[in-house]
Parts: C-alpha cells; structure tokens; sequence
C-alpha cells in the first residue's frame, strides 16, 4: 500500500514538473470531442404535378446548394432533427418549410407555381371562370372522394390543399393528393353559401350570418373576424389587401384586411348576391334591382350604371374589353363596354342564374331552359348550344379546352370549348362543376368533391 502511494505522488509531480501525460487533456482545453457530421438530402420537387425541379435553390441555416437533374439536393451538416428548409425556384414560390431529419435523412420539398393555383372563385380577379395554366384533360379517372354535404360554391386550391365551405356552415381543408382532411371549421350559428379565398397565409370566409372570417390556412384557427350584420352571398375578390363583396342589405363594402377596417361602404339599394369583378381600375356588381355598378376600387365612387331589365344574381364576368352580366329574371346574358355602354343582349326565355365563363372570344353560360350557350364575345352571335334537358344554375367553367356545366339533373358534362362537341359525362353534379390545380382536377357533385386525374 505505501508502494502504491509513492507511485502516485511520483506521477504528480513529474506532471508538475512539465513532463506530460501521454493522452491527458487539461481541464481548461479548448478541445472538445468533435461532433457527428449529419448526411443530409432534400428532394425538390413540384408540388402540383411531382415533376422533380433541377437549379432549385435549397437553404437551411447557413448551408445554400442547388438542386441537380435530379432535383436532389446533398448538405452536411453538424446535426439532425427538425431543421427549416427553404426553397425557391424560377416560376416558383419561395417555402419554409420545417423538415424532421433524424432516422431518415432524406425529406421531400414541394414547390407550388402560383399559375397552377385556384385561389378564388371564378379562377382570376376578373371572375372569367377560366384556368388558363391547368392542362389536365378527360377523360378521367376517381382518385379519391369526400362527402361534404350540400355544395353550392367550389372550392379554392393553394400548395397541395383545397379549401371548401357547405351551407351547412362548415369549412373543411382537404389535401389534393389523396383528399384526406387536414382541419374542419364549424362556424357557429352561420351558414356559407360562397366560396372562400386564399389571400397568402389566411383564408377569408364569407358567411351568411354577416360575418367575414379570417381562418389560418395551416389550423383553420379563426384569426379575426368581422360583423356586417346582413348575410353574405358575394364570395371574395381581394386585391392589394382589400376584400371586396355584397350583401343582402344592398351594400357593397370594402374591408381592408390589414387595418380590420372598413374603406368605405356603396350603398346600391336593392339586395345583392353577386360577387364582384375587378378590372382595369373599376370594380363591377349586379344587384337585384336589375342594375350593373361599376365603382372605384379605391373610393367606392360610382363610374357608371346601367340596367339589364331584370335580377342580377349571378357574377359579371370582364374580358376584352367588356362586361358580361346574367340577368335571373330578365332571361337574359347582357354585354357592356366596361366604360358602361350597352353592346348585345341575348334572351333565353327562361332564368339565367348562371355566371358566364370567357375563353377565347367565346362567352358560356346556362339557363333554366337546360341549354348551355357559346355565343361570340363580340356580337352575341350563337356559335353553338348543348342541350342537357334539365335547368342549369351554376356557372360554367373552362379548363384545358373543355367547357365543363352541370345541371339539376344531379350530372356533369364536359364539351369541346370550339365544337360543343360531347367529350365526357359524369353522374353527379348541381351548381359550379370544376376547380383543382396542375395536379388534380376537383368535380363538385351535389354533396360529395371527387379529386380526379387523366387516366
């Protein structure tokens, strides 16, 4: 035992006397164990179509690289676990997206082009019912589908979701790929009967008990709302920040979505169902006095009024230079100059509920009568009709080359947009047959959304 110590006081004090310890380390090192390098790969690809995007641009943290032909992109990093990755790509939307890297070190990034997007009712600010970028085309196969309950407005489409409201007052968030639900919103004691609008990270609900609501697109936790005290029907147009929309109380508001406040308010009179339209500086809505408004966007001021002879219930749609106003009562398709002056009109001899779809030079829209009409945007000549022998109500839509309407007959029909000529059929529908995005198509049947895709 007095071996041993004597053996250890022998090895202190010749570390004390400079010799070193072979492998010591001393207390106040700066070395330190060296940490793992983590293998990292992020996959971009196009969230709509799958396409893998080469020369993306890929961040997380400090670590920039591109993407290769394969769209893949490699890091080595000091440690795993949730990390944010950004990317961004010509033509796309830059994402944030947090990403988990732990037992799987490799992650997907989807990318969304804004062009294969269905943001608001009527497809553009200008409520022409036409998808100018989606190029899916019957025929068509069911990928997946969800009841909903009574669907009166389509659904709106943003970054691989759709977003879809019913009368029975709820709001649901649907993924495009395979229509699992993502959130359900019940508003309470309300009803919708509109399409909701994806405005960048919000979603704005318009509801028949006079409120607008702001949703969270992730959660659809609602963010704010805001009480007009009379039903909404006008599904949302928002442009530079500002909501546009009637009521039932024969006022047209504008509500700035930043402030939380209003613009200002038009008082037209009579009730209104219609959604506004917005192009080249003016603003345009019908109203049940049978007149067509076109305002100021910026002070609500009148530019010009005019009359079609009968209820407005529908949604003017602008193209060309002109506007193209339903007329419920009046029978009636009407087009304006957008400066107001009166240019055709075309009598159904029955209702005409329907908002038109422009495309082309070409105008569409149904009647109570079961036809749907193609007419010429610049002289209201007929160039084609389809007849479908039950009433037609909701507006038709263009996609591809295809005009799709439904009918009350509970049936969707797609027709060559030139010809008129039958390209499919599909038994379930009521009201607004089509939206989706570059991936999926959505067909709109009485209760139920099917997500489809070409076969």
């Amino acid at each position: 035992m007095a071996g041993a110590l004597l053996l250890v006081v022998a090895v202190l004090a010749s570390g004390c006397g400079g010799g070193a310890i072979p492998g010591a380390v001393r207390v106040d090192s700066s070395t330190r164990k060296p940490r793992h390098a983590v293998n990292v790969v992020v996959i971009v690809k196009d969230g709509d179509t799958g396409r893998r995007l080469r020369d993306a641009r890929v961040r997380i943290g400090p670590h920039r690289t591109r993407t290769d032909a394969r769209g893949v992109a490699s890091f080595r990093l000091s440690r795993g676990g949730w990390l944010v990755v950004r990317g961004v790509a010509p033509g796309y939307e830059q994402r944030d997206v947090r990403l988990q890297f732990k037992k799987l070190r490799y992650r997907n990034l989807a990318l969304f082009r804004p062009q294969l997007q269905w943001r608001m009712y009527g497809a553009t600010p200008q409520r022409t019912q036409t998808h100018a970028a989606i190029t899916l085309r019957p025929p068509f196969r069911v990928i997946w589908h969800r009841r909903i309950g009574y669907v009166e407005f389509p659904a709106v489409v943003s970054d691989g979701v759709a977003y879809i409201s019913n009368l029975g007052g709820t709001v649901r968030a649907l993924r495009m790929s395979d229509g699992k639900r993502l959130w359900f919103r019940k508003i309470r004691h309300g009803k919708s009967a509109s399409s909701p609008a994806v405005v960048g990270r919000d979603l704005v609900v318009h509801g028949m008990d006079g409120n607008v609501r702001v949703l969270d697109l992730l959660t659809g936790r609602v963010r704010w709302s805001f009480h007009i005290g009379s039903p909404v029907e006008s599904s949302p147009v928002v442009s530079d920040g500002v909501d546009y929309f009637g009521a039932w109380n024969g006022n047209v508001y504008a509500l700035d979505l930043r402030t939380r406040r209003l613009r200002w308010v038009h008082h037209a009179g009579y009730k209104i169902t219609s959604s506004a339209s917005i192009a080249g500086g003016k603003l345009f809505i019908g109203d049940y006095g049978g007149r067509i408004w076109a305002l100021s966007p910026r002070t609500g001021g009148v530019r010009w009024v005019s009359s079609v002879g009968g209820r407005i219930y529908g949604t003017p749609a602008v193209a060309q230079g002109r506007v193209f106003v339903p007329s419920s009562t009046g029978y009636s398709l009407t087009a304006f100059s957008v400066n107001g002056r009166r240019l055709w009109s075309i009598n159904t001899g029955a209702y005409v509920y329907s908002s038109p779809a422009v495309w082309a030079g070409r105008v569409y829209f149904g009647s109570f009568n079961g036809v749907l009409y193609c007419v010429s945007a610049a002289s209201g000549g007929i160039l084609w009709n389809y007849s479908s022998g039950r009433a037609i109500s909701g507006a038709p839509t263009v996609v591809a080359r295809v005009v799709y309407f439904s009918n009350t007959g509970h049936r969707t029909y797609g027709l060559d947009a030139r010809t008129g000529r039958g390209l499919m059929t599909f038994d379930d529908g009521d009201y607004v047959p089509v939206s989706g995005n570059g991936g999926r198509l959505l067909l709109h049947g009485f209760a139920t959304v099917y997500g489809v895709a070409p076969k």
